[in-house]
């Protein structure tokens, strides 16, 4: 009997770790809705902005716009967006898969390697690397990060831009797509870039108060903000995605173990009810 005890155990114990990847997976899912609404209405604002500055490059001379200019990339800043928990499926091992490629890149091209990196799965990987200085690092942002949330590193790339402290800055983080596809992008923050307008855009006619160069100076600022928070946006909808598919995987393996202990347990049990029989047996033809 000592078989079919320890198998009660670990029926026991699975149940238990079922009831509790359960409990995850369904708050997971309520996360994710919520995340998913807030990219993709984010997406709307950050297509409008695109085309703000698109309309404006055509009526000034962006290049000649500090946040525009283009030089000599001898120091990339990067911002690496994890997740402050684990349990996320392969959410950060793709994304430090992916951004490992971005230092080896910098690596072999010379180029001095910073980072950015908000998460304590992040920060835990980064200290392990070396040759690469941490700027700052951040932890335990809201499921909607707010301007006032994301302005403190907004501020530390913008200066570390201006002041040639650094010659690019990239975000790296986990785009979402679906909810069973989630893919590491890598964003280039600065310098800012602009798609060039089509023929047809280009006939629409608008007008800019005070001036283009005026609006432009007031806007771009705010056009890499948005890129930001919606880098934040994604990398949070990923993130509760590939959570509640974790567990929701984890609920249905340990309810095919419990299956496979079950019948485990019941064969065991019969086993010893027909040897104990047969004990019986034996006992009494031995009487006779």
């Amino acid at each position: 009997m000592a078989n079919t005890t320890a198998l009660k155990r670990r029926i026991t114990s699975v149940k238990n770790t079922k009831q509790i990847t359960k409990a995850m997976e369904l708050v997971s899912a309520s996360k994710m809705r919520r995340a998913q609404e807030h990219a993709a209405r984010s997406r709307a604002f950050r297509n409008m902005a695109i085309d703000l500055l698109n309309r404006l490059s055509e009526l000034t001379d962006v290049t000649q716009h500090p946040l525009y200019k283009q030089r000599a990339i001898n120091t990339r800043l990067h911002i690496l967006i994890s997740s402050d928990r684990g349990l996320a499926g392969a959410l950060n091992s793709n994304l430090f898969k992916a951004f490992t490629k971005e230092l080896v890149e910098d690596r072999d091209l010379g180029r001095k390697s910073q980072v950015i990196v908000i998460g304590k799965q992040g920060q835990r990987f980064v200290a392990k690397l070396d040759g690469v200085e941490v700027i700052a690092a951040y932890d335990g942002f809201p499921e909607k990060p707010t301007a006032a949330d994301i302005r403190p590193i907004l501020k530390e790339l913008l200066a570390a831009f201006k002041e040639e402290r650094a010659d690019a800055v990239d975000v790296t983080y986990t785009d979402f797509k679906t909810s069973l596809l989630q893919e590491v992008e890598t964003l280039r923050l600065l310098p800012a870039v602009f798609e060039p307008t089509t023929k047809e855009d280009q006939e629409e006619k608008a007008i800019f108060e005070p001036s283009p160069d005026k609006v432009l100076d007031a806007v771009t600022e705010r056009f890499i903000e948005l890129l930001l928070s919606q880098a934040f946006y994604e990398a949070q909808a990923s993130e509760q995605s590939m959570r509640r598919n974790a567990m929701k995987n984890a609920t249905d393996n340990a309810n095919d173990l419990v299956d496979d202990l079950t019948l485990e347990f019941n064969t065991a049990r019969q086993a010893a009810i027909t040897q104990e029989l047969a004990e019986i047996t034996g006992g009494a033809e031995a009487m006779k």
